[in-house]
């Protein structure tokens, strides 16, 4: 079959299914960081990385036979995925809560924003932090508010045991130690 006449996806369901799930009738809580971080991302999208690529795209159109011009099919494709990437922070960042973890600075139950030390019946203890599923990077020890553990942990106290359910059985594991962000002084 001839390529020119097959269809591409137009995105927009593509959008749908890389959003992580929230609870039913849930926020999207994020802490502040996140929240700049995303808006920033969505800004350099929009006001740099767009433009560039509208830019080769247009010279690319302007060199004649399109079908095998490397720069436009690319400039094409990654235009799309620009596109995609600007719907997707727009409606991440439409329904964003931004909840400061700092407010809760001195506190030892867990919340929003906590970064938690656990420890299980065997010894071994753990550190996460708790974030908002757009901002989680599990390389840094993070975990979304909606993943188990911290469903686990939420409204514990430093002491407090917890049941985790986990692939192998039910886990209890101890609150060791509940820490927020020291609040920033404005100057």
């Amino acid at each position: 079959m001839n390529k020119a006449f097959t269809k591409e996806p137009d995105g927009d369901d593509d959008d749908e299914l890389s959003l992580p799930p929230l609870p039913a009738g849930g926020k999207n809580y994020i802490t502040p960081q996140g929240y700049q971080r995303l808006r920033t991302e969505l800004l350099n999208l929009i006001d740099i990385e767009r433009p560039k690529i509208v830019e080769i795209v247009h010279w690319a159109a302007s060199n004649g036979d399109r079908s095998e011009n490397g720069d436009y099919i690319y400039g094409k494709k990654r235009l799309r995925e620009i596109d995609r990437r600007i719907r997707f922070l727009t409606k991440r960042l439409d329904i964003a809560e931004v909840a400061d973890p700092s407010l809760h600075h001195g506190h030892d139950q867990v919340f929003f924003g906590a970064t938690v030390t656990y420890e299980n019946l065997a010894g071994v203890s753990r550190t996460i932090t708790i974030k908002g599923i757009d901002e989680v990077d599990s390389l840094q020890g993070e975990v979304s508010w909606v993943s188990p553990i911290a469903r686990a942990l939420l409204k514990a106290r430093e002491g407090d045991e917890v049941q985790l359910m986990t692939p192998g059985g039910l886990e209890r594991l101890e609150v060791i130690k509940v820490r927020y962000p020291a609040p920033q002084t404005s100057h």
